[in-house]
């Protein structure tokens, strides 16, 4: 019995840590994501929930290291920073960013001008769901659960009403 609570407790620790570090993040991030959305037409919701998920709350190697909040890789495009680590291949290039803000920019420059995702540009503005299943559809990711996981933050979180932010109402 002891140990199902030691357990319980450990888990709960956890549970909340992670929480604090995702509210932390939303409130770091959100008044960006909202710009962004207001000047490319991205919901925020999606611009947020792919920030936490791909960077882990800012805290993985690659956010920390090259302020890639995004995973977004090189491509023979780019002409920016580099970084490498190893994702679904060994040494993988990535982009490097002088800053987060220039991640996020980069983020919706990036799905505004590749054309595999311009089908997303048809969707409301308020269509979470059929961004985060698009952005999945078009390769964004290569794990099969990355529309529903995307959709999953969203929801518990309440990420959607950034998405109804009005284009002159304050954050």
């Amino acid at each position: 019995m002891k140990r199902q609570i030691a357990i319980l407790f450990i888990f709960f620790t956890f549970y909340s840590f992670s929480q604090n570090k995702t509210e932390e993040y939303i409130a770091k991030y959100k008044e960006i994501a909202i710009n962004e959305m207001k000047q490319f037409n991205i919901p925020a919701s999606i611009t947020l929930a792919q920030g936490i998920l791909e960077s882990g709350n800012g805290e993985s190697t690659l956010a920390i290291s090259a302020n890639n909040h995004f995973g977004i890789k090189c491509g023979s495009q780019w002409n920016g920073g580099k970084t490498y680590h190893d994702d679904d291949e060994k040494n993988e290039c990535f982009r490097s960013y002088r800053s987060v803000l220039d991640s996020y920019n980069d983020h919706s420059v990036f799905l505004t001008t590749n054309k595999r995702y311009s089908a997303l540009f048809l969707l409301d503005i308020t269509d979470y769901k059929g961004w985060a299943i698009g952005l999945s559809k078009a390769g964004y990711a290569t794990n099969p659960k990355y529309a529903n996981l995307l959709i999953k933050i969203i929801e518990d979180l309440e990420l959607y009403n950034y998405d109804r932010v009005m284009p002159d109402q304050p954050v």
